[in-house]
């Protein structure tokens, strides 16, 4: 499932991140933020209105993300491979 997806204070782990989707100044903002492939994410919060920005905990960071790059980044809930 994508981040954008991933329902509000789920743990997830960062399956993969689709780089070229990514503007190259974001996709290097994103990696100096520790996204990457294995890295725990959490959804804590989404704008009540237009969704932008998502906030998301990585690692013990609290990021801001746009809708856009959360669409880039795809997550799996731990147990929904076994499940699969």
């Amino acid at each position: 499932m994508k981040l954008d997806d991933l329902p509000m204070r789920r743990v997830a782990r960062i399956a993969a991140i689709d780089w070229p989707l990514l503007p190259p100044a974001d996709a290097k903002r994103l990696r100096n933020l520790g996204f990457d492939e294995g890295v725990a994410i959490e959804k804590l919060h989404r704008a009540p209105l237009g969704r932008d920005p998502i906030a998301c905990r990585v690692g013990r960071m609290t990021v801001a993300i746009r809708r856009a790059h959360a669409i880039a980044i795809t997550v799996a809930v731990d147990g929904e491979a076994e499940a699969a």
